[in-house]
Order: structure tokens, then sequence, then C-alpha cells
């Protein structure tokens, strides 16, 4: 329990910025998951269509902090990667 005002304040802050990195965080991932789906589908051209939207997602997240920029960029990656194989077989 805070024993001050100040106290009282950062955790009021802390709950704040908790919640928006956890708003922040599950709208990455929610895109994140659209995009391995339209992957995993064989959907090269909505994959193709999601891909950029998504890798400005995971930057934002990474810019805000909320994950790590080496998180970011293997997440990058790996997306990428997938699509452009899908693209390259398809």
């Amino acid at each position: 329990m805070a024993n001050s005002k100040s106290a009282e304040k950062r955790i009021k802050q802390a709950e704040v910025r908790r919640d928006r990195n956890r708003a922040d965080r599950s709208k990455m991932r929610s895109a994140v998951k659209k995009l391995r789906i339209a992957v995993i589908d064989g959907d090269a051209s909505r994959a193709a269509e999601l891909l950029p939207a998504t890798l400005s997602l995971i930057d934002v997240t990474a810019r805000k902090r909320v994950i790590h920029r080496n998180t970011a960029a293997r997440y990058k990656a790996r997306l990428t990667s997938a699509v452009r194989k899908l693209e390259a077989s398809a």
C-alpha cells in the first residue's frame, strides 16, 4: 500500500501504462496472428496485403518500447520470410 501521495500517483501511472502497453501488444499480436493464418491457409495475395501494415505495427510497438527491438526484428524477419516463401511457391 502506498505511504505517500507521490507513491499513490506512481501506482496510478503504472496502471495506466500497463493498460496502454497491454492494448498495444494485443493489437500487434492480433495483426501477427492474422498474417500467420493467411500464410498457413496459403493465401499469398492476402498475406502480401497484410504484411506492410503488420510490419509497421511491430515497428510502432517496438518504438514505444512495449517489446524489445530485437524481438521486433525477429518477428519481422520470420513473417517476411514466410510471406516471401509463400509467394515463391505460388
